[in-house]
């Protein structure tokens, strides 16, 4: 099990594999040459360590963090920024790199929550299976539904409530597109909804909705990227998630999750006349 681990001279590296929730991933090494494993190549980041492995059970669910120099060919600082690593899977591993997988320890597995940047240099926690335990077990009560549009509490077919669009412009957070009213589609149904970048220098990143009209949409953020014109664009209608808009645009108040007539915490302070 030790796998040369309690050798005179060992000659051990680190392993990262990170999968972006867009399927790509990549392999980095804490040796100064690539190794390959698994046929995945781990590229050499002698700058990646590991800050701290904390062996046991928390509640707070950041079992390591993970340091490095930023590098344009595997994670760059634009693509931090633009959010595409968030909640990526990753896996760090012991091996040898004398003989690459022979040895290969798993010391801490999860997926990348905070990130934090100084410089040319960046941190990120890893998220372990203990954060789960951190969660509720019932939930709390809202007057707002708690459930997403679509999902298996919501149950509200979305077949129909996705479009395909092609951007002609986009300034600053507002991104025009070539008509939203095709098919009858009213002015504000993809508010609260989400803009899935499939082409161009965004491709991957979803982006939340704020509002649109017959031709444009307001995002709650500027894209990370330059976005040329005719760039396709995945748009999924939103909720406002109040029961008048469960009844009278889902016709779903059967699976409405809220308690919109619930007293609120006024109620104890409530006197008569006022």
């Amino acid at each position: 099990m030790s796998g040369g681990l309690d050798e005179t001279l060992c000659t051990l590296a680190f392993c990262w594999r990170i999968e972006r929730r867009d399927g790509v991933a990549i392999g980095l090494t804490s040796h100064d040459r690539d190794l390959e494993i698994g046929g995945l190549i781990y590229r050499a980041a002698p700058g990646m360590t590991p800050a701290a492995v904390r062996s046991g059970i928390t509640l707070e669910g950041e079992d390591s963090d993970v340091a490095g120099a930023l590098s344009s060919d595997a994670i760059s600082e634009a693509d931090l920024a633009a959010g595409r690593w968030d909640g990526a899977a990753l896996e760090l591993r012991l091996t040898q790199w004398e003989a690459p997988g022979e040895t290969w320890l798993l010391l801490a597995r999860g997926e990348i929550g905070a990130v934090s940047r100084k410089g040319k240099e960046f941190s990120a926690e890893l998220i372990g299976a203990a954060a789960v335990l951190g969660a509720p077990v019932a939930p709390s009560t809202t007057p707002d539904c708690r459930a997403r549009l679509g999902d298996k509490a919501c149950r509200v077919d979305m077949a129909g409530r996705r479009r395909i669009v092609a951007v002609t412009s986009v300034a600053g957070a507002r991104v025009a597109t070539d008509g939203l009213e095709m098919g009858g589609l009213a002015a504000g149904a993809y508010a609260f909804g989400t803009l899935r970048w499939m082409t161009g220098a965004n491709a991957g990143l979803t982006q939340a909705i704020l509002d649109n009209d017959g031709a444009e949409l307001t995002l709650a953020d500027p894209p990370g990227f330059a976005v040329a014109a005719g760039t396709l664009a995945l748009l999924t209608e939103g909720c406002d998630r109040q029961a008048a808009t469960c009844s009278a645009r889902f016709g779903n108040i059967a699976n409405f999750r809220g308690e919109p007539f619930l007293p609120g915490m006024d109620l104890l302070t409530r006197y008569p006349g006022a």
